[in-house]
């Protein structure tokens, strides 16, 4: 290869690289975007600060503080734990009625979403425009209208675990739907079976792995998100979160996070051993 020619800074940065060969022909090798990438990044990041009132000064100033509270947090005061196992059971209970009530609801709209089922395009226009509105509120949202309209305790927050887990199994179950084999569903269509018929004898098979894997990964995820819908009066650990946090008594609230942990870690052994046997 032969020296490059002689560019402005600018050019050298963002341009392709002009390379000339030995056999007289030249090439252009692209440039590399990572200084534009993180050029842009950085803006966003200054215009983002300003606009949010993020001050880096206070955070480092600060910094002492959080450690101390830290530092508190990670004593727990296990003396604490009987009072913790109450709200625990109902955050639970909560998890599991909203999780079991979403996806059983979510199959019957996941067919008709799914495109390679549902031939009826208003119909299915309609299916997704719903599942994309519901999928768009966080679950505290739903939480708190539920107060609203019937009152604070854990069924107003199994309602809200129950809508976000129909949004979100409902989607990645049609998205599943639409990528299975539909040889054997035609075949039976041909032979005159219903659509339903069908569908359970052929593509329920294919589906049904996938299906109660999203529905452990939704229940996981709903013990975890049921612990803050206390927050706006859904019930669960969130009541005795914002209590322990607003009395500065962080030993406690470090009994509380540690108690979350341990169960969560729990249930994602448990869903680990379940999705081995039925995959």
């Amino acid at each position: 290869m032969t020296a490059e020619k002689k560019l402005p800074l600018f050019d050298r940065i963002f341009k392709p690289e002009h390379i000339v060969l030995e056999n007289g022909h030249s090439i252009d090798r692209p440039k590399s975007r990572m200084p534009l990438i993180l050029l842009v990044l950085a803006i966003a990041i200054v215009i983002s600060a300003k606009t949010t009132g993020f001050d880096f000064e206070i955070l480092l100033r600060r910094a002492n503080q959080l450690v101390v509270i830290l530092g508190r947090i990670f004593r727990p005061n296990f003396s604490f734990f009987p009072k913790v196992i109450s709200p625990l059971i109902g955050t639970i209970k909560m998890s599991i009625v909203g999780t079991v009530v979403g996806c059983v609801v979510s199959l019957p709209f996941a067919i008709f979403a799914s495109s390679n089922i549902n031939r009826n395009k208003p119909l299915l226009f309609v299916v997704r425009i719903i599942v994309s509105i519901v999928r768009s509120l966080p679950v505290v949202v739903y939480a708190y209208l539920f107060v609203f309209i019937f009152g604070m305790g854990t069924f107003a927050g199994s309602l809200a675990i129950g809508v976000f887990t129909f949004g979100i199994v409902t989607k990645m179950l049609y998205e599943n739907i639409e990528t299975i084999d539909m040889g054997p569903y035609e075949a039976m269509q041909s032979f005159g079976a219903t659509t339903l018929q069908s569908f359970w004898a052929a593509c329920v098979p294919q589906i049904l792995p996938q299906y109660l894997d999203n529905c452990l990964y939704c229940f996981e995820l709903n013990v975890r998100q049921s612990s803050i819908l206390g927050y706006v009066g859904a019930g669960g650990l969130g009541i005795l979160i914002t209590e322990r946090i607003s009395l500065r008594a962080y030993e406690d609230a470090g009994m509380i996070f540690l108690t979350i942990f341990a169960v969560v870690w729990t249930i994602d052994l448990m869903n680990d051993f379940i999705r081995s046997k039925i995959k």
